[in-house]
């Protein structure tokens, strides 16, 4: 048994106040457990409108029926989609409320994946399957991370992250034309999975959350390109270590999916699998809908953020051993 316990609280500014303790609360540490080997996988995104997922692996696209586990090439005819199974294409789905300022609509269920480098750029992928290239991100040298405005502080685009030739992190918001827009240049480091934070997560509601694993700080991004610190994760650092994945808990009845990809040569080689986290395991961890969950690269430990007036973290579930975690935590009932 343990406590969870504070150890950080409402940034202000650029700086990090810190409040009193919260009330302890018991619970257990859970495990993630291997539940569905799929060589090459990256990034679980979705559930799309019928139920399954949308998987990044070996640089093509699959879809997820979680309730079975059964997985299958999208798109299944017509033109397919293929990326560089080196690198590290994420995705994000379009949900049924992804209405843009533009005047149209991103359509449901259409994939968009980024191109990582070289000609770095948005692919979309439409639910009948057509693949085209979307939108064009220049001035960079690589892009990280993907998601959508779900809250619409940043008019419901599609926002995405990378890396300046400097090593600066950029963010970049995408309308439903395909145009992209440069919120900042700046940041820290940027790379992996995005959540964009629901209306209760305190100062930080419908902030873009990052992880900055190079020096292991979870980070809130507003659509004036200001950052601000979330919490101390108290956790190692580095690349291929730090904070990488992360998503917000929808509802108390939802698994969690994690991509752990196989990486040989590195100190957390991985297991070319999709890891799961029960409902029942994350409630019995003291986990809570709208907590954020937040994956360290390196190992998997995996910890969870709940932000009111002040925010708390609490260690709630370790991983096989050697777990490289990549992309974003993704649930489904």
């Amino acid at each position: 048994m343990r406590a969870r316990v504070l150890v950080a609280a409402l940034s202000i500014g650029s700086g990090l106040v810190v409040a009193s303790p919260l009330a302890a609360r018991h619970s257990e540490i859970g495990t993630w457990r291997i539940w569905r080997s799929t060589r090459g996988v990256v990034d679980i995104a979705g559930p799309r409108s019928d139920g399954r997922f949308v998987v990044a692996a070996r640089g093509r696209l699959f879809l997820l029926r979680p309730a079975t586990g059964r997985l299958s090439p999208y798109p299944s005819t017509g033109k397919a989609y293929a990326a560089n199974p080196k690198l590290e294409p994420y995705i994000a789905v379009a949900g049924s409320a992804q209405r843009g300022s533009a005047g149209c609509s991103f359509r449901r269920d259409t994939v968009y994946a980024i191109e990582p480098a070289g000609r770095t750029g948005v692919v979309s992928v439409a639910p009948g399957g057509r693949v085209r290239r979307f939108a064009e991100i220049r001035g960079v040298k690589t892009l990280n991370g993907i998601v959508f405005d779900t809250v619409g502080r940043f008019g419901h685009a599609l926002l995405v992250v990378g890396l300046t030739a400097d090593g600066h992190g950029a963010l970049f918001s995408v309308d439903c034309r395909g145009k992209a827009r440069t919120l900042t240049r700046a940041a820290p480091h940027l790379e992996g999975g995005l959540a964009v934070a629901p209306a209760a997560f305190g100062a930080f509601a419908g902030d873009l959350i990052a992880p900055d694993e190079v020096e292991g700080r979870l980070l809130a991004l507003a659509p004036d390109g200001s950052v601000r610190d979330v919490a101390t994760l108290g956790q190692p650092a580095g690349g291929d270590i730090g904070v990488e994945s992360i998503g917000f808990v929808p509802s108390a009845g939802a698994d969690a999916y994690l991509a752990d990809r196989l990486s040989p040569g590195n100190a957390n080689p991985g297991h070319d699998a999709i890891l799961r986290l029960t409902a029942d395991t994350l409630r019995a961890a003291g986990v809570a809908p709208g907590d954020l969950l937040a994956a360290l690269e390196g190992g998997g430990t995996t910890i969870d953020v709940r932000c009111a007036a002040t925010c708390s973290v609490s260690v709630v579930a370790t991983a096989p051993a050697g777990a490289h975690a990549e992309g974003s935590i993704a649930f489904a009932p």
